[in-house]
């Protein structure tokens, strides 16, 4: 089971989302916690890539329902537990948060 750790202000964005908007990042987690494990490729739907111009950080795309789509950047850290990934969330929410990943 990969591990992780949020930075503050991934919490403070985090905060800031509606309830319906937190249940689907926490299903689209659920997709990407598999992938991880089963140590292959993100699928197609979860949209991973890295962020341009900020080396070491990807980003995770997700439908919130209406309106625009959803996002959380994350980094790979180091690892807490021998053989697994571990995961630093920095931000979430929408198109926005690419100005400062």
């Amino acid at each position: 089971m990969p591990t992780y750790e949020t930075l503050p202000r991934f919490t403070t964005d985090l905060d800031r989302l509606t309830p319906e908007q937190r249940y689907r990042f926490r299903r689209t987690v659920a997709a990407f916690v598999e992938d991880l494990r089963t140590g292959g490729r993100f699928r197609a739907g979860l949209r991973v890539k890295r962020v341009q111009r900020a080396s070491g950080i990807y980003e995770l795309t997700w439908s919130m329902g209406t309106g625009p789509a959803g996002r959380a950047t994350w980094e790979y850290g180091p690892s807490k537990l021998p053989g697994t990934q571990h995961i630093i969330w920095r931000r979430i929410g929408t198109h926005d948060i690419l100005t400062g990943p």
